[in-house]
């Protein structure tokens, strides 16, 4: 069929910058997932999502003017329903053939064919494919209903009395085949092979496009717009690059791409400027610049080549005046109070201490059934002393009790509330200020760490436990009284937190019962008790808590190199000690590559099956009771080679210790082959179920071997 390439674009006023590329694609890639349904691209078809500021657009090629038409068997009815006992057709089936469009002349024209048990009456008809107008129309009207608008504007029509819903006002819609214009309608608006470009330095309005094929380079001369996100993004980041690099010195604009994308949804014809601000805000820590720069001005900081930050700065300006020193002295008006703010903040911070501001946190409310951050804080503080003393003593347990008590009296000074992504990191900054040890106040920072998922963790042992201590009374108090994640959402970012609790244990090798740590945090009494005690965790809770956690590692590890065997083998177990979850895994993967492996893990699969349905069983032998010679075997090979791999397995060596088990192959085939666990005699099936019991507890000390069976 001959095909044509086609361009649709809705071009409305400024979208959100921080979606544009999220409609962009959706809108482009439901447009072409309906065309595609319907018949009208062919499998050579390719698209291509366009999303500017004030438009969202798709080319798709090789589009047909008219879908092929399709055959389609209909089932109809039951024939036993369809026809009476001479074969005639009955109301029912007259009335389901009309509705189809067909009489009763097409019922020697059905098909009788098997459907289940009963046959059944098929009607074979030729659906008429589509036309591309009536194709695209259902397409763009599927696109727009699809795209992720969390909340969209009503507006009305030119007419003063219709209105419309949509993410901002649209005022034109534009859809070529070709050269041609197809006929849709959406939002009030007729379809035109017409557009706008640039606000200001556009060189024609309206913008015509002749031809499907020639929307971006139209766009780009007439209308000063380059159309594709991805190309004005790398047209952004080539400019940045190349305005660092004249300025010399090795300095470098800021790494950040949800900066990048949001500067590019806000730009139409990128023009990159150099600005500055005074020396004299350097004073100011770094963080606090680049945020305000960053978030409140959409600028690109430069650092240097140590990543300290200097006093010149990138703006992407969407205008390219032949005279650029109106932009540039624009933007340094604009910045210098904001970079102002900042140092009087930080200046009138300095001026209270810490440790006075810890008080304030008494009227902070945390959550009403958890009490104020001073009260939480107290509980932080308990259990961060607990820890420490059990990984560092007194003096561990000393400097995360300070930093536990510092950590959140930040929140009350003047520059996190003006910038709340900033805690911690100031606190880290007035602590140094104050006097404090280095480390203490590294620890109020890392605190908060891991942040999210690839974040690096606290860089000392004090911020370590003071993020344990943290993480796990959020943890404790939140399923305590049953304020659990749901679906995507998560309010207090408790699977962060357990994960975070995960990666600490783990790649810090703190070798702490996780369950320890749970009870350390439930168990806090007196002044620093739960607010209302009948809120306190319950044992059920904690057992959720368990299981939440696991959880959290297991996804954490299905997105390492393990597979979903390996890590149920050794998940399944709920071993205690989180860091030493990697050796386990390792042990697994080295005994699974074992030629005994295979047939280990399915005699202990065999046997849970079998002792799951012998409950009580204890995992004790009388020698007297062993007759067969296979179960004696199995007793003596036991006698020998568990002790050896239980001694491994102590010494923490679990890759040897599977190794040493894997020595039982034989005796245990032997016994499946040779043995009637189900003895009549109650006493020697007993006893051989405790021996199958013994062997069960031996095999499966490093992980469950049976999760290996296939």
């Amino acid at each position: 069929m001959a095909t044509k390439n086609l361009l649709v674009e809705l071009f409305a006023e400024e979208l959100p910058p921080k979606a544009l590329r999220k409609l962009g694609d959706a809108f482009a890639g439901v447009l072409f997932e309906v065309l595609k349904a319907q018949g009208l691209t062919t499998a050579e078809s390719a698209l291509t999502s366009f999303a500017s500021p004030r438009r969202l657009a798709a080319h798709v090629t090789y589009v047909a003017a008219h879908a092929a038409d399709k055959a389609v068997s209909q089932k109809l009815m039951p024939v036993a329903v369809g026809l009476d006992a001479a074969g005639n057709a009955t109301p029912a089936l007259l009335k389901k053939l009309a509705a189809l469009g067909a009489d009763a002349s097409s019922v020697a024209d059905l098909k009788r064919a098997p459907d289940g048990k009963t046959e059944a009456l098929f009607y074979d008809s030729l659906v008429k494919g589509a036309t591309l107008a009536e194709g695209l129309q259902k397409a763009l009207l599927e696109a727009i209903a699809k795209l992720p608008i969390p909340k969209v504007m009503t507006y009305q029509l030119a007419d003063g009395w219709s209105d419309v819903k949509f993410v901002r006002p649209a005022h034109g819609l534009v859809a070529l085949h070709g050269a041609d214009v197809v006929a849709i309608e959406a939002l009030g608006l007729k379809a035109g092979n017409t557009t706008h470009g640039h606000r200001f330095e556009a060189l024609l309005d309206p913008v015509v496009l002749h031809h499907a094929d020639s929307y971006a380079e139209t766009l780009a001369k007439d209308g000063a717009v380059i159309a594709s996100f991805a190309e004005r993004r790398a047209e952004i980041v080539r400019q940045l690059a190349a305005a660092a690099t004249k300025i010399g010195g090795g300095v470098t604009a800021i790494d950040d791409d949800a900066l990048l994308d949001e500067v590019t949804a806000l730009v139409e014809r990128p023009n990159v400027v150099v600005c500055e601000f005074e020396k004299e805000f350097l004073d100011v820590p770094q963080e606090c610049l680049i945020l305000t720069m960053k978030a409140n001005q959409k600028y690109f900081p430069l650092l240097d080549a140590r990543e300290k930050l200097t006093n010149k700065f990138l703006v992407v300006s969407n205008i390219s005046p032949t005279d650029a020193s109106f932009v540039i002295g624009g933007n340094e008006r604009v910045v210098r109070p904001r970079l102002a703010d900042a140092k009087f903040f930080f200046d009138q911070d300095r001026k209270k201490t810490l440790q006075s501001r810890v008080e304030g946190l008494g009227k902070v409310v945390y959550h009403n059934k958890l009490g104020s951050q001073g009260e939480r804080v107290e509980r932080v503080r308990a259990i961060a002393r607990a820890i420490g003393q059990q990984l560092g003593g007194d003096i561990l347990a000393a400097k995360a009790d300070q930093a536990a008590q510092l950590a959140k009296t930040d929140l009350v000074t003047d520059m996190v509330g003006e910038f709340p992504e900033l805690q911690g990191i100031m606190g880290r900054y007035y602590a140094l200020n104050d006097g404090l040890s280095a480390d203490v106040a590294d620890a109020i920072e890392d605190h908060y760490k891991p942040r999210f998922a690839g974040d690096e963790l606290p860089r000392n042992d004090v911020g370590v436990v003071v993020a344990l201590a943290d993480k796990l009374e959020t943890l404790v108090g939140m399923f305590g009284i049953g304020n659990l994640p749901t679906g995507d959402k998560d309010p207090f970012a408790l699977r962060r937190h357990a994960l975070g609790v995960v990666r600490m244990l783990v790649n810090k090798k703190i070798s702490i019962d996780l369950l320890g740590l749970i009870n350390i945090a439930v168990g806090i009494r007196g002044h620093v008790v739960w607010p209302d005690a009948a809120e306190q965790p319950n044992p059920v809770a904690i057992l959720e808590l368990m299981n939440f956690i696991y959880e959290r590692f297991s996804g954490s590890l299905r997105d390492q190199s393990y597979s979903a065997q390996e890590i149920d083998a050794v998940i399944i177990q709920k071993p205690q000690r989180l860091n030493e979850v990697p050796k386990r895994l390792a042990a697994v993967r080295s005994f699974a590559a074992l030629a005994e492996a295979p047939a280990l893990a399915a005699a202990n699969k065999r046997i849970s099956n079998i002792l799951k349905k012998a409950e009580g069983v204890q995992a004790t032998v009388n020698e007297s009771l062993l007759t067969e010679t296979a179960e004696i075997a199995l007793h003596k090979a036991m006698s020998d080679i568990v002790p050896k791999a239980n001694a491994q397995f102590e010494a923490g060596d679990y890759t040897a210790s599977l190794q040493t088990l894997a020595a039982l192959r034989a005796p245990v085939d032997d016994f499946f082959n040779g043995v009637m666990v189900n003895a009549e005699q109650l006493d020697l099936r007993l006893n051989r179920l405790g021996l199958l019991a013994t062997l069960h507890t031996a095999m499966n000390r490093v992980a469950d071997l049976s999760k290996l069976a296939s």
